[in-house]
């Protein structure tokens, strides 16, 4: 009653599970959360069915789940995986993908995925948010990013080449911090 998060007793939760601003979290009779996992505010483990016998989510070892998300049903999100804010998820999710939407569905992208794995180098992805999502302005402009810091390489190798030609070569100024830039757009 006091923190607002409602755990059914005969839920298995793993250790180390952070529940961030829990007011509003509600994780269902057969659920089992793994150890590591991070659950956000509004989330809800829920099932679909009134049978007996498994009827909600298995979270596997450092999944994330973003605030508002609700995850409905008796399937495994896998280890390490990824669940956007306000998503219906009603289907197992592989591990280390990340699924958005409602319902949601798993977004499988070189780009993404080379951007999250940056973000785990420089740690946590707050809120299970991917750099591109669904937003078609994110999208846009980390295309955008992308493509300017492609451009300012081979700029570079091009005036590393003439340089070695013998040319003449100035400073073309701060190259672009894309990984700043990125970030800002997160």
């Amino acid at each position: 009653m006091f923190t607002g998060i409602e755990i059914h007793p005969g839920a298995t939760i793993g250790r180390r599970v952070f529940i961030d601003h829990g007011m509003g979290v509600v994780i269902g009779e057969t659920a089992e959360v793994g150890d590591d996992c991070t659950i956000y505010r509004g989330v809800t483990l829920g099932g679909v069915s009134l049978h007996e016998g498994k009827r909600h989510p298995t979270l596997e070892k450092g999944v994330v789940v973003g605030a508002g998300a609700k995850v409905l049903g008796p399937f495994t999100v896998g280890a390490g995986a990824r669940i956007g804010s306000n998503s219906v998820l009603v289907k197992a999710v592989p591990a280390g993908a990340t699924a958005v939407g409602i319902p949601a569905r798993v977004i499988v992208e070189e780009a993404d995925q080379r951007r999250e794995a940056q973000a785990q180098k420089m740690g946590f992805s707050a809120y299970a948010v991917t750099q591109g999502g669904d937003d078609p302005l994110s999208l846009a402009l980390h295309r955008l990013i992308d493509h300017v810091a492609e451009q300012d390489r081979a700029i570079e190798q091009l005036q590393a080449a003439l340089a070695r030609l013998g040319a003449e070569v100035s400073e073309s100024g701060e190259p672009l911090d894309a990984p700043a830039l990125n970030k800002m757009v997160e």
